[in-house]
């Protein structure tokens, strides 16, 4: 979480030129908090001080360039006496407020009625505990920056709402073993995300496996799978040895990839033995 020059907490993360949309709805809030402020009469460096934030941090915010926390628009209705009206405008900003492409794959994950998909590197971002994930986005080169981290960080525990669904979507996990054996992050940043799998797996919706290393036949060896499909029968998948990489909706290229998934699954452990290998993990942890 990054800090303002005069100690406060900073109000949001920068703004992605690329993301027009995002770009847009936050320019339109900025002005309007604008202009709640220039009613009430106070200068951007008195408004700052009143909702503990710097001045510099309440120009960006009013001029579009930065998206601002909840709990900045929550003590701006406060200070502004909006009645709730500002509050209101997180409605609009949970719509922008991650980059672009999480949201787009939010958005897929959120409509799914069935997902599947395989992992090679590491733990699928829906399984992933805060710790690990941050451990993951401290791996990445060149390095993100705090502002940075903080953003992803936040974006992809967001997306773990989808088992807060009801009826929640088919969710089906393959991950290599190495994904459960190295230690990233640390052992207990890696013994804290295997109790997590434990319980998490035991969701009704969810089957969870894992493919041995020692699997002299292997389906996988493409990299990556994931394949989400909806209710009114259309889906889309990608993988990293497919089609170039790009996410396809092609029938014909949707079979590959089903095809592919279903073998893996088919060569890796059942959903019991996987548990009881988890287990085994945590005991030698």
């Amino acid at each position: 979480m990054g800090v303002d020059s005069d100690g406060t907490e900073e109000p949001g993360w920068d703004v992605d030129p690329e993301d027009e949309q995002g770009a847009a709805v936050v320019a339109a809030l900025g002005r309007q908090l604008r202009a709640w402020r220039e009613a009430a009469g106070l200068r951007p460096a008195d408004f700052g001080a009143a909702i503990q934030y710097g001045e510099d941090q309440v120009r960006k915010v009013e001029s579009g360039k930065r998206i601002p926390r909840p709990e900045y628009l929550d003590r701006a209705d406060e200070v502004l006496n909006a009645g709730g009206r500002i509050s209101a405008m997180k409605a609009d900003l949970e719509q922008v407020r991650y980059p672009k492409k999480v949201r787009d794959l939010a958005k897929l994950e959120a409509r799914a009625v069935e997902i599947g998909s395989y992992g090679n590197h590491n733990i699928h971002g829906l399984l992933q505990t805060p710790e690990y994930a941050s451990a993951l986005f401290r791996m990445r080169r060149p390095a993100y920056s705090q502002d940075e981290m903080d953003h992803n960080l936040a974006a992809r525990l967001a997306r773990q709402s989808i088992f807060e669904r009801t009826p929640g979507p088919a969710l089906s996990f393959v991950q290599e073993q190495v994904t459960l054996t190295r230690p990233i992050g640390g052992t207990m940043v890696l013994r804290h995300q295997l109790e997590h799998l434990l319980e998490v797996i035991q969701l009704p919706n969810v089957e969870f496996q894992v493919m041995p290393t020692n699997r002299e036949e292997h389906a996988g060896m493409g990299g990556r799978i994931q394949v989400l499909k909806f209710a009114d029968g259309s889906a889309v998948g990608r993988s990293d040895g497919a089609f170039h990489g790009r996410t396809v909706s092609d029938p014909k290229h949707l079979r590959i990839l089903e095809l592919r998934y279903g073998i893996i699954r088919a060569q890796a452990l059942t959903p019991r033995e996987s548990r009881a290998f988890i287990e085994e993990l945590l005991g030698e942890t």
